[in-house]
């Protein structure tokens, strides 16, 4: 695999085949992407929708109305859509349901580890969620990592992507009944595979020069 080709030619597509579909094995990979992400004390706060029948896709694509109409067809013409959804707190009981997991792993040889990680992760949802007030961007930041993975784990696949912030978030949240299930939508990412005369394949990329993002210490 070369990495740095990789990097050079992902791009957000803007125009998908909707005449290709994600083969199955490939789709099953983008799902562990999804479940392996990384989350900052493994809180894991996410949820995830995969839209792939063309009902489906016409719900998310309801969002587009009222202004962000320029992405309803990235929806509807790609080949699955994920919906990237937040929780809206991290409850006790769901911090209990992690240790548990995490235990039932393997990940805690001694009794005295579990405590100390359900310790420091108690540690960090409380400073987010009483002391710097900052709980659901904190949880969306880790959502954000997660759409990060995603995007260059699809583009070793080969599989192209468009994230998406143009859409009600709140009609999302409705069609979805998000909000009685303790989540919110945060953004959607639309896969697929581009159209030949996709008109951004083409464009060079341009990013600011290392000399500028990096110092060398």
């Amino acid at each position: 695999m070369n990495l740095l080709k990789i990097l050079k030619t992902r791009y957000a597509t803007k125009h998908f085949d909707k005449n290709k579909v994600i083969p199955e094995q490939e789709l099953e990979q983008i799902k562990a992407l999804l479940q392996l992400s990384p989350s900052s004390v493994n809180t894991q706060p996410w949820h995830f929708i995969i839209a792939k029948t063309d009902d489906a896709k016409q719900k998310i694509a309801g969002s587009t109305e009222g202004g962000y109409e320029f992405n309803k067809e990235k929806i509807l013409s790609a080949s699955h859509v994920v919906v990237m959804c937040a929780r809206n707190t991290l409850s006790e009981e769901y911090l209990s349901h992690l240790l548990e997991l995490e235990d039932q792993a393997g990940r805690y040889p001694e009794a005295e580890f579990k405590e100390q990680n359900n310790l420091a992760r108690s540690f960090f949802v409380n400073l987010h969620e009483k002391q710097l007030g900052d709980l659901s961007h904190w949880i969306e930041k880790q959502v954000y990592l997660n759409m990060g993975s995603l995007l260059l784990g699809a583009a070793t696949l080969g599989i192209d992507a468009l994230p998406m912030e143009g859409f009600d978030l709140s009609k999302i949240d409705s069609t979805f009944s998000l909000n009685d299930k303790g989540l919110h939508a945060v953004a959607i990412v639309a896969l697929g595979y581009r159209e030949e005369d996709d008109f951004n394949y083409n464009l060079p990329k341009s990013r600011l020069p290392q000399s500028e993002i990096i110092t060398d210490i």
